[in-house]
């Protein structure tokens, strides 16, 4: 099993897309893309074989009917199979297209050329780590990145007419696509963690995708706990696209590296979700300044007092 991959063929309705993507991303799939079949769509998954077992998935095909049911929308069907390594390698990658996201970014996948655009294009290719740009945690993360980042951009420049670009911290990088993001906006330096080492290995293949230096994006395995012993000063900006269980537990840890009118992105938060979030917020010394919804997501834009 060592080398097989389980491909997961879910057929659903549209709108149950986004709680399928959380759902396989919880559940360790790696690789998701998504067609259209009529009015319907088709999420391909990929796990790795040894990852799970036939209870397992018919589990994960419970849970997504359960989650369709409290959306009041029509059970999705599930059907999964055993392919070969170098066939999960390249089948799900044929069905994902280069995406617009906000008014500046473009998403175009590593493989296919490089597109002729006055956008900021994020090369990417995430391989096994989460983050293709197609979840809507995601896109409103680099909606948000953009909308801070073009309200400092006239601060970047100190009384001395040089660059003072912001610090950001990335929790929870995935494939890097925030990090990258932020450093096409004019971040100064990103430093991202992730618990998944081979998220980190996507980050550092990512970055060298799309030209950034090592010292302006730098990758590291672990949590915030690391970012404590590696940043010099606390940060201008804080982005962490993960769960809000996950957020709520680390965001005392997170405000510790932050100063007076340090700003922060945080999603992959459902909405029932969001007044816990905003509570642990208020309760850390933060100002929540927006609440920007798609879905069943949400993010949140807040700085800190």
């Amino acid at each position: 099993m060592a080398n097989t991959w389980w491909e997961l063929n879910i057929l659903s309705e549209p709108d149950l897309e986004d709680s399928l993507f959380w759902r396989l991303e919880t559940f360790g799939c790696r690789g998701t893309a998504v067609e259209n079949k009529g009015n319907l769509a088709l999420v391909k998954a990929y796990l790795p074989g040894f990852q799970a077992q036939l209870l397992d998935l018919a589990a994960l095909s419970l849970w997504l009917r359960q989650d369709a049911l409290c959306l009041g929308l029509p059970s999705p069907t599930v059907h999964w199979h055993l392919i070969d390594e170098e066939d999960w390698s390249s089948s799900w990658k044929q069905h994902w297209q280069p995406e617009k996201i906000g008014d500046r970014f473009l998403i175009n996948p590593a493989w296919l050329p490089y597109p002729d655009t006055t956008r900021l294009v994020i090369r990417l290719d995430p391989g096994v780590a989460f983050g293709t740009g197609n979840h809507a945690t995601t896109q409103l993360c680099l909606e948000s990145l953009e909308m801070r980042l073009s309200e400092l951009r006239d601060s970047f420049i100190d009384s001395e007419n040089q660059s003072k670009q912001p610090i950001i911290a990335d929790i929870g990088c995935g494939s890097g696509i925030l990090g990258i993001g932020a450093i096409l906006l004019g971040a100064g330096k990103v430093y991202a963690v992730d618990n998944d080492p081979l998220a980190v290995r996507s980050t550092l293949s990512n970055r060298a995708l799309n030209d950034i230096h090592q010292e302006m994006l730098i990758p590291l395995e672990g949590s915030v706990d690391i970012l404590q012993k590696v940043i010099p000063e606390p940060v201008e900006g804080i982005v962490c696209n993960i769960l809000a269980d996950v957020i709520i537990e680390l965001l005392p840890e997170m405000t510790a590296m932050t100063k007076s009118a340090t700003w922060g992105i945080f999603s992959g938060i459902l909405l029932e979700q969001s007044q816990a979030v905003a509570d642990v917020l208020e309760e850390n010394g933060w100002i929540v300044d927006t609440l920007c919804k798609r879905k069943e997501w949400c993010c949140f834009n807040a700085h800190r007092c």
